[in-house]
């Protein structure tokens, strides 16, 4: 996953879970289910990233790093 979309997301995740904590504090139902949302678009939006890595044949395991881009161990 591009280190943008990882930013953008994590930001989205951090936004809703703020908005909850506030709307718990104030008994703010309808802020607490914004911030719950925005947290499951986040995470779909990170899952989403993370197919779309796995079938561009990519992946952020740092194991990998001493592959090619065909799939067998460089040296």
């Amino acid at each position: 996953m591009g280190t943008v979309d990882d930013a953008k997301h994590k930001a989205e995740e951090l936004i809703g879970k703020a908005k909850e904590k506030v709307g718990d504090a104030t008994d703010n139902h309808s802020l607490q289910a914004e911030g719950l949302a925005d947290q499951a678009k986040a995470k779909l939006g990170q899952a989403g990233d993370d197919v779309r890595d796995a079938l561009r044949g990519r992946d952020d395991d740092p194991a990998d790093e001493d592959r090619t881009d065909e799939g067998r161990l460089a040296g």
